[in-house]
């Protein structure tokens, strides 16, 4: 499916403003329900189901972009499968100082330095507990930037949305707030998962119901980090593991403006796809693994499932290529799976786990 008109002239307009503005605008345009919606005749052969869930398609929003839970459903109507809210941390916090995102153009990415803004788990929760649709929303929970147990704002994350939440993901990987990425080291993330792990075996001698965990990781890391984060996960029993958050590498880009933070999009997709596999190679067939980091077409997505990934997640692309681009995506997807006569999606996993996997994390 070729990109529509409308999507041009929406990008056009959207690039007129500042991109914090132009994400405020946004948000607005999927609250009033003018975006075109996806149609109702999904492809069956793009479900999945991971972790206990059956997403439609495989392709999902990343956090970031909702981060208030203000639109969950509009985005799901859209086209995709699955979206996630966040990063929600207990108290609502500022963030860091504007000017805080930056559009590099020519290399269809953006820098940010956001540091967790957002309203706080109770802005948020009211909105999710006032949701009507029944899709797959995960609830991306992190820290206050100035709290003294960064362990024990997971855990109020996961107590407070538990009755809400699709699943979590435990956002240790963002580069903006100081010390998260600390998260990482062995001892550090063994504490955090067992703590996380407790509070969900609680809630679920409470509930009766079994909420998916997943660990969501940077790509500026080792491989004897990767050796720690997987060996972790696994014996936390984890559900799965999202590679990956932004890169402080500014490598290959056209132009470097020279502005701290997260960089994201397409020159993203090379490293995290290299870490998706090497994660793949360790973790082994059965792990949950979403692939984020330079997707915004259907040859990336299909690559990502190629090199490990069960399912996919953009935000960068969006801005890049349109609201359209979730149909646009799961259209490319089926003819790929005409074209090679696959039954599935989930056929067309690990393909290319090895190729990835036998490149190098490139240094920063």
């Amino acid at each position: 499916m070729r990109e529509r008109l409308t999507d041009r002239i929406g990008r056009w307009l959207m690039f007129r403003f500042d991109p914090e503005t132009a994400h405020g605008l946004a948000i607005k345009g999927l609250k009033s329900g003018s975006l075109p919606g996806a149609p109702a005749d999904a492809d069956p052969r793009l479900s999945v189901s991971v972790a206990g869930l059956s997403f439609p398609n495989p392709l999902g929003v990343a956090a970031g972009f909702d981060k208030n839970a203000e639109v969950p459903d509009a985005l799901l109507r859209l086209g995709f499968g699955f979206t996630e809210i966040g990063t929600v941390t207990p108290r609502a916090q500022p963030g860091n100082p504007k000017p805080r995102i930056f559009r590099l153009a020519a290399d269809r990415a953006v820098i940010n330095r956001l540091g967790f803004n957002n309203e706080g788990h109770d802005a948020a929760w009211h909105r999710l507990d006032a949701r009507h649709g029944t899709g797959i929303v995960g609830v991306n929970i992190g820290a206050n930037k100035d709290t003294d147990d960064k362990a024990a704002d997971y855990v109020a994350g996961l107590d407070r949305f538990y009755a809400l939440a699709s699943y979590f993901t435990v956002n240790i990987s963002s580069p903006n707030t100081p010390g998260l990425r600390d998260l990482q080291t062995r001892d550090a993330l063994a504490d955090l998962l067992a703590r996380v792990g407790e509070a969900r075996v609680r809630k679920i001698e409470e509930t009766g119901r079994r909420v998916p965990v997943f660990l969501k990781i940077a790509p500026d890391i080792t491989e004897a980090d990767l050796d720690d984060i997987v060996a972790e996960v696994l014996d936390k029993k984890i559900d799965g593991v999202i590679v990956s958050n932004t890169t402080l590498s500014r490598a290959g880009l056209a132009v470097d403006p020279a502005e701290a933070g997260g960089l994201s999009g397409a020159p993203l997709f090379e490293r995290a796809t290299i870490v998706l596999a090497k994660t793949r190679q360790r973790a082994g067939p059965d792990l949950a693994l979403i692939g984020v980091g330079g997707v915004d077409s259907a040859e990336t997505a299909l690559t990502k499932i190629e090199a490990g990934a069960d399912l996919v997640q953009l935000y960068t692309g969006m801005i890049y290529r349109g609201p359209t681009i979730a149909q646009r995506i799961c259209a490319g997807l089926s003819e790929a799976l005409d074209a090679r006569g696959a039954d599935g999606i989930g056929a067309l996993r690990d393909l290319s786990v090895d190729a990835w996997a036998s490149r190098p994390i490139s240094p920063q």
